[in-house]
C-alpha cells in the first residue's frame, strides 16, 4: 500500500498530502519533478495514469504530484521554480505573462471546461446570486476567472453584488456548500453529481457558456530552454497517458478511484464515459475560438487585446509527436 506524505512548495503556505510511487530499480536514475495540482477532480486524470501505469518511469521520469489552491497559486509556484510543470488556467498564464513571467502552454487536454456552478435549492435564477457567497478554489483560479466572465454576462457586478469566498479544493469547496458556509460552488465533475444528489441545483454549466481549454500542461520559457529534453518526456507520457485512459478503463478507473477516494461505481463509470471523449489524443495548446478568454483577461488587463494566443503557448512539443507518427501508433496497437 502506497503511503501518503507532504510535499513542500518554497514559498507557498498550504501544501496537501501527496501520493508517493514504489522506487523501481533501473539503469539510469529517474529525473525527478514536481508536477503542481490545482484541484483534485478528472481533468487531472492523466497524470495520475501516467503515474500509476509507469509512464513517466518509462520515459525516465520520477514525477510528483504537490496539490495547491487553484490556479493562482500553482502558477505563483511555477514562477518561483518550485514545480517543473503544471495544470493551469490559460487566463492564468496570461495575467502572469503580463506580470512578467514566461508561462506557456505546451498542451491542452481537453477543449472545454467542465465546472458547474451549484448552488442552494432556493437560487433559481442568475439574479438570485446577488448579495450571495460563491465558493471558489482561490482568487485567480479558473472557478473565479471562469464564472466571473459569465455571470457578468449575465449583468452582475462581479465586484460588488456577489462575494467570492477562497475555500479551497474540489471536496472543500462540496463541503462548504453543504454546511451553508457558501451559497453556490464551482465543482466539477463527480462533486457536481454529489450535490446534486443532496438537492442543490445547477445555475451554470460551463461547457455551455464558453470556451475554455483546460487539463493543460504548462511550463516555463526558461525550462523549455534549459531543458527541452524533459519537457519532450512529460508531454510524450501525457500523450501516451491519455491514449491508455482511452484503452484501459478498469485501471484508469481504479487510479481515479484512488486519487478522489472514491469506490462508487456510478461515479467512476460517469467519469469514464465523459472523459474518454473529452481528452483530445494530440493535444495542441488551443488558440482558436479564445474570444471569451481574452474577455476574461481584459477585465483585469485590457492590454491582453494587443497580445495573440500564440504568444502564450509552444506547440512543437505536441507537433513533433504528431508528425513523427508517435500519435498515431499508440492507437494502431489496439
Amino acid at each position: 500500500m502506497k503511503r501518503w506524505r507532504l510535499g513542500l512548495v518554497t514559498g507557498l503556505l498550504i501544501v496537501a498530502p501527496v501520493l508517493l510511487s514504489n522506487a523501481t530499480a533501473q539503469d539510469k536514475p529517474l529525473k525527478k519533478i514536481y508536477w503542481g495540482v490545482s484541484t483534485l477532480s478528472p481533468n487531472l486524470w492523466i497524470p495520475w495514469i501516467a503515474k500509476e501505469a509507469k509512464i513517466f518511469e518509462k520515459n525516465g521520469l520520477d514525477v510528483e504530484p504537490i496539490l495547491l489552491r487553484g490556479s493562482g497559486q500553482t502558477s505563483q509556484a511555477m514562477v518561483s521554480g518550485s514545480l517543473f510543470a503544471s495544470s493551469v488556467a490559460l487566463p492564468a498564464v496570461m495575467l502572469a505573462d503580463l506580470n512578467g513571467a514566461d508561462l506557456l502552454n505546451v498542451a491542452h487536454g481537453i477543449a472545454a471546461q467542465g465546472s458547474r456552478l451549484m448552488v442552494k435549492p432556493e437560487i433559481r435564477k442568475i439574479e438570485d446570486l446577488k448579495g450571495k457567497k460563491i465558493g471558489i478554489s482561490s482568487l485567480g483560479s479558473a472557478g473565479d476567472l471562469l464564472f466571473g466572465y459569465v455571470l457578468r454576462k449575465y449583468g452582475i457586478d462581479t465586484n460588488r453584488e456577489v462575494f467570492w469566498l477562497a475555500v479551497g479544493n474540489t471536496a472543500e469547496r462540496l463541503q462548504a456548500l453543504y454546511s451553508g458556509a457558501v451559497d453556490a460552488a464551482d465543482l466539477t465533475f463527480p462533486a457536481d453529481l454529489q450535490a446534486e444528489r443532496k438537492g442543490f441545483r445547477v445555475l451554470l454549466d460551463a461547457k455551455k457558456e464558453i470556451v475554455y481549454p483546460t487539463a493543460s500542461v504548462v511550463t516555463r520559457r526558461k525550462t523549455i530552454k534549459e531543458d527541452r529534453d524533459t519537457v519532450m518526456r512529460f508531454v510524450r507520457s501525457y500523450v501516451e497517458g491519455i491514449a491508455f485512459l482511452k484503452q484501459n478503463k478498469e485501471f484508469s478507473q481504479k487510479v481515479l478511484a484512488k486519487y478522489l477516494r472514491t469506490s462508487d461505481p456510478e461515479y467512476l463509470e460517469g467519469a469514464y464515459t465523459i472523459f474518454k471523449q473529452d481528452f483530445i489524443a494530440a493535444p495542441y495548446p488551443i488558440t482558436k475560438g479564445l474570444e471569451a478568454i481574452y474577455d476574461i483577461v481584459a477585465f483585469r488587463r485590457p492590454e491582453i487585446r494587443s497580445h495573440q494566443p500564440e504568444e502564450f503557448v509552444d506547440t512543437s512539443f505536441v507537433a513533433e509527436l504528431d508528425k513523427s507518427g508517435f500519435i498515431k501508433r499508440l492507437y494502431e496497437q489496439k
